[in-house]
């Protein structure tokens, strides 16, 4: 079972698990997010928050992290069908590790990191 504080909650800096997710999802904002992909050497751009905008209006409808197939349906509905793959150039190093990290889901159960 993880550890649930590895850095205590404070005003600017919400709990987090030992492996670095959110420990209550409700406390994202957009600064989080840009401070996880920081950390991921990742810059957003729009279709990052394209993606992350979606996951986080799934999580609030349905209480859990969207199935990556989802955003990818998502996404290929702006992009095109072309843009299967995107949502993994996007995330190059998974969708758990970095896109669910990212927009501040909790780690999902069951699923492997990459």
């Amino acid at each position: 079972m993880a550890r649930i504080f590895l850095r205590k909650e404070t005003a600017t800096q919400p709990g987090i698990d030992e492996e670095g997710y959110l420990i209550e999802p409700l406390e994202w904002n957009e600064d989080i997010a840009r401070r996880f992909a920081a950390e991921e050497s990742l810059t957003l751009n729009e279709d990052h928050w394209d993606a992350i905008r979606f996951m986080r209006e799934y999580y609030a409808e349905h209480q859990i992290a969207p199935d990556a197939r989802h955003v990818m349906k998502h996404l290929a509905e702006r992009l095109g069908a072309d843009s299967r793959n995107v949502l993994f150039e996007l995330f190059p190093y998974g969708y758990v590790k970095q896109a669910c990290r990212i927009a501040g889901m909790k780690r999902p159960r069951g699923w492997s990191t990459g």
